[in-house]
């Protein structure tokens, strides 16, 4: 078998292998380093994993793209699980109301918020959202970002809008690197035009978008915003069965500012991942556990909206839950790519190892996308989805905080970014 392209000499070469399914526990401390590492590539799959020297059953030729990883450390593709990628317009008009102690719902009340971003994308043309959305996506990309998922919601009850968004996303992932998951979330928030009548607005979701999502198929996941003041805990139950009855996977913005029972929901209906969690309780996160729903935690968006509360991390764990990780980017509560910058926060903020952090980063949030089969772990047989960090070792990734700390990336068996230190 002859290697397409091969990364040796590597200091640390951090695996995760492992079993094909969410890390908990102890199990996120499982990384599996490899010291003096080579991984060899054919086509998009990798093809050898080990120490030292190629077997002899691998050859390689003039053909053969050789890296070297000496003095770095190699992980797998990091995967940004919960984004609003595609959107029109930027909110930082809202950092002064920010500053005089406006939360976030005081913030929607006064018509800022989603409500602002729903109308800059309304005016959006699809040109515009996608190389809006391609800028982000490059970003990512460079930060070592090889996955990520794409939620619709800024159309609400426009259903064109939240069309455009899904087609945008679908457009980008044909053209881009970057592969997305796209998530259709009409139920977002309550739009004005349903502000009386927000059954109607639901009843809209149900009998009409969600089926053409499916037929057109548009999304995989459909996802709710159980919060006060947006969807109840019944009417978010109601939305993601209806959504699961049309074999969308679902998952649940839960329990972001109030502990209103959106990780007990997420559990009861079978979700993937249960997202936010800042106000879960403690009986939602000892069920999440029980059942096997993955908590994507997002400490950037605690950190910019300046609350004071995190996600308890460290309780989940405990709790048997799988710990994932994801910038949350959108325009609004959490306006960065920088899926590193969200792994130093993971550690310092919530006192997340090293080793906890990069499993929340690559299989657990694979996990999160039903994707561990195929990415989050530097395995035989899986996609060639790798990051080369200039960096000595995780700790100093972590502990060096941000800065972009990416040398190189491949995707897809293909070498796709590399850091360029001209300085003109």
């Amino acid at each position: 078998m002859k290697a397409d392209l091969i990364i040796k000499n590597i200091d640390n070469l951090i695996t995760l292998k492992g079993p094909n399914r969410p890390r908990v526990k102890e199990e996120m401390k499982e990384i599996n380093i490899i010291n003096n590492g080579i991984v060899a590539i054919k086509e998009d799959k990798i093809i050898y994993v080990g120490e030292g020297e190629l077997p002899n059953n691998i050859e390689t030729d003039e053909s053969t793209v050789f890296i070297d990883g000496r003095g770095k450390t190699v992980t797998p593709g990091l995967i940004d699980p919960h984004t609003h990628l595609v959107h029109g317009g930027s909110r930082e008009n809202e950092l002064a109301m920010k500053l005089n102690g406006y939360g976030y719902l005081d913030i929607l009340a006064a018509g800022g918020g989603i409500h602002s971003t729903v109308k800059a994308t309304k005016e959006a043309s699809f040109e515009e959202l996608y190389e809006k959305a391609k800028k982000s996506l490059d970003i990512m990309l460079g930060f070592g970002v090889t996955t990520v998922e794409a939620k619709s919601g800024y159309g609400l009850d426009d259903f064109e809008t939240e069309i455009k968004q899904m087609e945008v996303a679908k457009k980008l992932n044909e053209d881009h690197p970057v592969d997305i998951v796209s998530t259709f979330m009409g139920a977002h928030a309550i739009p004005s035009t349903y502000k009386e009548n927000p059954r109607g607005f639901i009843d809209l979701i149900i009998e009409k978008m969600i089926p053409y999502v499916k037929e057109k198929n548009l999304a995989k996941y459909i996802d709710v915003f159980c919060e006060k003041g947006v969807f109840s805990v019944e009417e978010s139950r109601e939305i993601l069965k209806a959504g699961q009855k049309y074999g969308l996977l679902a998952k649940v913005h839960a329990d972001e500012i109030e502990p209103l029972g959106g990780a007990e929901l997420a559990a009861e209906v079978g979700c993937i991942s249960a997202e936010h969690l800042v106000a879960a309780s403690d009986k939602g996160i000892k069920k999440m556990g029980e059942e096997g729903v993955v908590a994507v935690l997002l400490p950037a968006t605690s950190f910019n909206l300046q609350t004071g509360k995190f996600a308890k991390a460290r309780k989940m764990i405990e709790e048997g839950v799988a710990v994932a990780l994801s910038t949350d980017y959108n325009p609004g509560s959490s306006p960065t790519e920088n899926m590193q910058l969200v792994m130093s926060f993971a550690s310092l903020i919530m006192k997340l190892t090293p080793e906890e952090v990069i499993t929340a980063a690559t299989i657990n949030a694979a996990a999160a996308l039903k994707l561990e089969e195929e990415i989050g772990s530097i395995e035989i047989g899986k996609k060639a989805d790798i990051v080369i960090f200039d960096a000595p070792n995780l700790n100093y990734i972590i502990y060096h905080f941000g800065i972009n700390h990416t040398d190189k990336v491949v995707k897809n068996g293909k070498l796709v970014y590399k850091k360029s230190n001209k300085i003109i």
